[in-house]
């Protein structure tokens, strides 16, 4: 049985005065392993990105449930300076750290943000930073990159993705000089499968210590990647990627969460029992008169209102998206035989 599932919740923690002081980042032994995920209201490409809906789910949506669903955490956030985007996470079931003005400007970095986050939260050893924009992320991922820290040593993990591209020295116009190439030789060009190609940064997740942030370096000490799938390696940044972010998520048959159970609940259901259940089912959905908390945890809202239609609109939308993922798997059948 893995140990981190004794570890009592924050919360409950916190009533028995349990949490450490800024000395010391350990409970009971164990290291506190936080989930964080920055979402500034602020975007120049996609007006509020992170909580618009990606085959119906909020962005962030997709990277709080792989990482509720790979059970490693003991606690999940969200920093965001926005009130919208602050309602969608706690309805996610993740808690949020209120980013100040200062690390809210379009120049701040994302190190900024993490410091404060640790700053303030000094009992957190382990900062997995997700980044929003990768709704392709899988569990198992998470997990698998999370041991490397907690069982294998190492002091930063970050997930990178193999790609097959011939570099070229960029050269400036009018300069007179003349490009070569950085990584091959245009003589001898490699098939694509007799070369191993290169590793690059999919942006998905950068996971270290605190003393490390707090350092100022999170990618040193003992250092190491995480090899993400292609397919699976989706960075959302401009409009242009939206539609290609949300084939890729059908085509994975929804990646880890539409493959499970669908749920559909009534108008009134708005308790914390209707919210969890939401949460927990693959596909679920509420009727378009459904209070707002409702709507923000389900993954489809309906057009329909409830006893008019509902239940029959969330059932044609479950067999298109199967549809969809059919055919574009078919797609990818064809593309590969044709390659």
């Amino acid at each position: 049985m893995d140990s981190r599932k004794k570890r009592k919740p924050d919360d409950e923690a916190e009533q028995e005065g349990q949490l450490p002081d800024c000395k010391q980042t350990w409970v009971n032994g164990q290291r506190h392993v936080a989930a964080l995920i920055l979402a500034r209201g602020g975007s120049k490409g996609i007006p509020l990105k992170n909580i618009k809906r990606l085959a119906g789910v909020p962005l962030i949506g997709w990277v709080l449930r792989a990482a509720l669903d790979s059970d490693m955490f003991d606690s999940m956030w969200v920093s965001t300076d926005h009130d919208e985007i602050e309602k969608v996470a706690k309805s996610w079931g993740a808690r949020v750290h209120r980013r100040s003005p200062e690390f809210s400007r379009d120049a701040s970095t994302s190190l900024e943000a993490i410091q404060e986050f640790a700053r303030l939260n000094p009992h957190v050893d382990v900062i997995c930073h997700i980044q929003a924009t990768s709704p392709c992320l899988h569990p198992k991922h998470v997990k698998e990159a999370l041991q490397m820290i907690l069982q294998q040593g190492y002091d930063s993990v970050f997930s990178v993705v193999r790609r097959h591209h011939f570099r070229w020295k960029e050269v400036k116009k009018g300069s007179g000089e003349f490009t070569k190439p950085l990584n091959l030789d245009p003589a001898h060009r490699p098939r694509r499968q007799d070369w191993d190609g290169e590793l690059c940064e999919n942006g998905s997740f950068y996971f270290t210590t605190r003393d490390l942030i707090m350092n100022g370096s999170p990618q040193s000490g003992k250092v190491a990647y995480y090899e993400m799938p292609p397919e699976h390696s989706v960075d959302i940044d401009v409009d242009i990627d939206w539609p290609v972010a949300e084939r890729r998520v059908l085509r994975l048959n929804k990646t880890h969460s539409l493959s499970r159970t669908g749920c559909l609940k009534n108008a009134s259901g708005n308790d914390k029992a209707d919210i969890n259940c939401l949460n927990q089912a693959g596909l679920s959905a509420v009727p378009g008169d459904a209070p707002v908390v409702a709507i923000n945890a389900a993954k489809y809202t309906c057009h329909s209102v409830g006893g008019k239609g509902a239940v029959r609109e969330f059932a044609e939308h479950i067999l298109l998206q199967k549809e969809k993922a059919k055919s574009q798997m078919e797609q990818d059948r064809i593309d590969r035989s044709s390659s």
